[in-house]
């Protein structure tokens, strides 16, 4: 962290490269909300199987979760500057590919590249923030780079929705191909130059790669599929215990290799370790809510892909309008105090939505959101400064890789919890508002969205078909938008357990 050349203000050249490595992860981020808006789509036009669609999303996430923790190697081995180039070369590639399959394997095999390269992009723009710029603006950097992560999962749902309505889906992949050109042409003449080190493969411990990868895919693959299959189902329960057997095999290598992988040791640091505890609870919050409006908005109220986008606009929009108070109340109260205040702030944000009626729409929703805007930025800034702010720049890019696969894993538990609520509690509430209803409860009509008149005024003995089927849709809706409420109060437990967890940190050096 003493590297003289960091010192001095930083040219102009140099924060022109960070932006456009700002500009690479947001296409990395964005790309998976807007693949997802359009799943349907593509499933048509491939003639791709209900059960195999979710696979176009899974393979690029379980390549990405690989990826993520492999940064500091590459980092060591191509530089900084280099690695970035590579990565959003290939993701530009991968992009072009995808946008021309014709068929579901090759599809896959260009979200498997997309979502590789990707992973890199993230966690290097981080490493970025503490490796070019000295201590006094490590708070502006990265206040740049969150404003960027949060604000691409927000803005997805407009953007896809408007693509897929507008042109068609090979354009979700090609609009990644200009900027990457960009950046992947003018980026390796605006950073510094630094040495690479080819002989860090030489080094590398195969076998432990080898398990990190499969342990991490067994753990991504067993969270997709618990929530419907059960998590004690066979194949589930051994796919985790699979996984967590190769993490504690990859750990014990890890700690005893000359030449580690991924190297732990800034997890002895108790900052570091805390603030990735927080990244955990983050990830958790953010791809919770931004995973739970969309189901509320689609299937209860029933708005289509860019109606969804344009309310959800409203975190975005406090994002950005936080982004530079959030940089300014750090240097003023520090990070620690900071990261209370927005986990608190996120806790009541996400447990307000626990009350959302089964009419909620933009106006219901327009206070959680803000709040949750703000405290996102809150749980983001300062969190990295108390996890990578006093780390020695030896660390950084391995640092920095665990720092956001937490936030990524914390994303993928968070929504199989989601879904584990979801499956598993929406058939109880729907046949008890069905025993409800034919026992005449007037309250339970009415909280269904049904007309109690119907009810009363209906004749004697079982429904009819056709009374079944107008019924069933309204209380279908009524029992998901009470999984939605608990779900909501789920994350703002865990929003709870981050601001338990803030006073064990320590602030980092001003």
């Amino acid at each position: 962290m003493n590297d003289p050349a960091r010192l001095d203000a930083p040219t102009w050249r140099v924060w022109a490269g960070f932006l456009l490595m700002c500009l690479g992860m947001f296409m990395a981020i964005l790309d998976i909300q807007v693949v997802a808006t359009a799943l349907p789509t593509i499933q048509d036009a491939l003639g791709i199987s209900k059960d195999a669609m979710s696979w176009i999303q899974t393979a690029y996430l379980i390549a990405e979760v690989t990826a993520i923790p492999l940064t500091g190697l590459f980092t060591r081995v191509l530089s900084l500057r280099w690695l970035f180039v590579t990565a959003v070369s290939l993701f530009t590639l991968a992009s072009i590919g995808c946008a021309f399959s014709g068929d579901f394997s090759v599809l896959l095999a260009f979200r498997i590249a997309q979502g590789f390269s990707g992973g890199v992009l993230i966690p290097a723009v981080f490493s970025a923030v503490f490796l070019l710029f000295p201590s006094r603006l490590h708070a502006a950097a990265t206040t740049i780079g969150g404003v960027v992560a949060v604000l691409a999962p927000t803005v997805g749902p407009v953007v896809g929705g408007f693509i897929t309505s507008t042109w068609s889906w090979p354009w979700l992949f090609l609009i990644n191909v200009f900027p990457g050109l960009i950046a992947a042409s003018v980026t390796p003449i605006l950073l510094p130059r630094q040495k690479t080190d080819f002989g860090e493969l030489r080094k590398l411990d195969v076998m432990s790669l080898i398990v990190m990868a499969a342990a991490l895919a067994s753990l991504e693959i067993g969270l997709k599929q618990a929530p419907q299959r059960g998590w004690f189902s066979l194949q589930c329960a051994g796919l985790l215990f699979a996984s967590a057997v190769g993490l504690a095999l990859f750990l014990w290598r890890s700690a005893r290799a000359p030449h580690p992988v991924l190297r732990l040791v800034a997890l002895k640091r108790r900052s570091f370790a805390i603030g990735c505890a927080l990244s955990f609870c983050l990830g958790v919050g953010l791809f919770g809510s931004v995973y739970l409006m969309p189901v509320f908005l689609a299937f209860v109220r029933g708005h289509d892909a860019f109606e969804i986008g344009t309310i959800m606009l409203v975190t975005g929009v406090a994002q950005l309008v936080t982004a530079p108070f959030a940089a300014l109340l750090e240097s003023r109260i520090g990070a620690r105090s900071l990261t209370a205040a927005g986990f608190a702030l996120f806790a009541v944000g996400l447990a307000l939505s626990y009350w959302q009626p089964l009419t909620a729409d933009f106006n219901e929703m327009l206070w959680p959101q803000i709040l949750r805007g703000i405290a996102i930025m809150f749980c983001l800034l300062p969190p990295t400064r108390i996890a990578l702010g006093d780390l020695p720049e030896a660390e950084i890019a391995d640092a920095s890789g665990l720092f956001n696969l937490m936030r990524n894993l914390g994303g993928a538990i968070g929504i199989a919890l989601i879904d584990t609520i979801l499956y598993g509690r929406v058939l109880f509430y729907a046949e008890n508002f069905g025993d409800r209803l034919l026992a005449g409860d007037v309250a339970t009509a009415k909280a269904i969205g049904l007309d109690p008149s119907l009810l009363l005024n209906r004749a004697a003995g079982p429904p009819s078909e056709a009374e079944i089927a107008f019924v069933r849709p309204l209380i279908e809706k009524a029992s998901l938008a009470l999984c939605i409420n608990q779900a909501w109060a789920m994350l703002a437990a865990v929003a709870l357990i981050g601001l338990v967890l803030v006073p064990f940190a320590r602030d980092s050096k001003p």
